[in-house]
């Protein structure tokens, strides 16, 4: 694959600012900043938005040992109704990213760079991705980009150093970054595929890694299952996961499903991303997936950027699912788990009118208090739920009146 040269950013706060600013466009990407082996990123709309969290993010890349870009799904040469340029919601991306001398280390796409695996549009697409001020740029196929060929034209392009049908890894800065291919030989029911040899070859590649690497793992199709009705997972992703367990950090990035879903599962966060392109509905609330047709005045809060946030603490990694247009609107809901005498996640970011509802899965009562009771749940025994919605911005700091050692974060912006 490519070579990967390190990148020093800028040290100037209005260069790294303007970087941070210029990336908060719905086509950009996912800002991530390893800290510590720990994959960190930072929802651009609110650091466009928010004086405090650009001062934070930039603040992060400094700290951080380097850090990088995910997009997905751009689907050149698709121009029907749901979006009749994604030539130009990709390129004004491109410019947003190259608008400050600032730059990630990487560029990674999870897929789909095609709309019908034709000569023209991966020439269009490479054309555009020549402008990409990046150390590297790393790819992975989806299923529109092996129509036509079973994927040898995209791998004499994008994979020529690869192996199999090409997967690959590579290191950059202490962290294993593993590229995964999923989209080929799709058994019935649609659902993802690696197959035997790859895993074989994965098992190999990180026998020899130690359990505290940082991995990176990223495929088009999410490896968990989203909603297999729609073919929104990998039938033997398990298998994969399952040679991951061992180690204490693992980020796993897809594409396919065009819109934001995260997870986190012990010490493995999971992320699917938006794509450039076009929505798709959420699933089973439509007959099926597809593109979707929106307003105008919502395509951005629908396109090109996922909306994660990764945060170190008591060995759980916080997440945060919001769109880069704010709340847009509607109010959402976020779920924090009470689990083994723990708030799961323990630190969350969510935007202003959004809400958080607490469920209480350990068989004795537990409650929700902010520190100045400014809120208070009752007593919450086992299956119990107590839901809060947040109409200020600022840092709410909470615990349990019972067990008060348990204690919660949430940041509202």
């Amino acid at each position: 694959m490519n070579e990967i040269k390190p990148i020093a950013l800028l040290q100037d706060d209005i260069d790294r600012r303007g970087f941070l600013k210029c990336m908060a466009w719905a086509g950009s990407g996912v800002l991530f900043s390893m800290i510590g082996g720990i994959p960190r990123s930072f929802n651009l709309s609110q650091i466009s938005q928010n004086p405090d969290v650009a001062d934070e993010a930039s603040n992060a890349i400094l700290a951080g040992s380097f850090s990088f870009v995910q997009i997905s799904d751009s689907h050149i040469g698709f121009g029907k109704e749901a979006n009749k340029d994604v030539l130009g919601t990709l390129g004004i991306a491109i410019d947003k990213i190259n608008s400050a001398n600032a730059r990630p280390d990487l560029l990674i796409h999870t897929g789909d760079l095609s709309h019908l695996s034709k000569d023209s549009e991966f020439d269009a697409l490479d054309q555009m991705l020549k402008g990409v001020k990046t150390g590297g740029r790393f790819f992975v196929p989806g299923e529109h980009d092996v129509l036509q060929d079973n994927g040898k034209n995209y791998r004499e392009r994008y994979g020529k150093e690869s192996k199999g049908n090409g997967w690959y890894s590579f290191n950059h800065k202490g962290v294993h970054f593993i590229g995964l291919i999923n989209v080929l030989d799709l058994k019935p029911g649609g659902l993802g595929n690696l197959g035997d040899d790859q895993l074989a070859w994965l098992a190999d590649d990180v026998r020899s890694l130690s359990s505290s690497t940082p991995i990176v793992v990223f495929a088009h199709v999410p490896l968990w299952e989203v909603y297999p009705e729609w073919g929104w997972g990998t039938s033997d992703g398990a298998r994969a996961l399952a040679l991951l367990q061992r180690f204490g950090s693992v980020t796993v990035l897809n594409g396919h499903i065009h819109q934001s879903i995260q997870k986190v599962e012990g010490n493995m966060t999971f992320h699917t991303a938006m794509s450039t392109a076009f929505p798709q509905p959420q699933p089973g609330k439509a007959k099926g997936p597809g593109p979707m047709i929106v307003p105008a005045t919502e395509l951005r809060s629908l396109l090109g950027l996922s909306s994660v946030h990764y945060m170190e603490h008591d060995s759980h990694l916080a997440i945060v699912d919001s769109t880069l247009a704010g709340n847009s609107g509607r109010t959402s809901e976020m779920n924090i788990g009470i689990d083994n005498f723990t708030f799961n996640p323990a630190t969350v970011n969510i935007a202003v009118g959004q809400s958080i509802k607490w469920t209480n899965r350990d068989d004795i009562p537990h409650t929700v208090v902010e520190n100045n009771k400014l809120f208070k749940s009752a007593v919450l025994d086992t299956n119990d739920t107590f839901t809060h919605t947040f109409d200020k911005p600022g840092t709410v700091d909470y615990y349990c009146s019972i067990h008060p050692h348990m204690t919660g974060k949430v940041v509202v912006v």
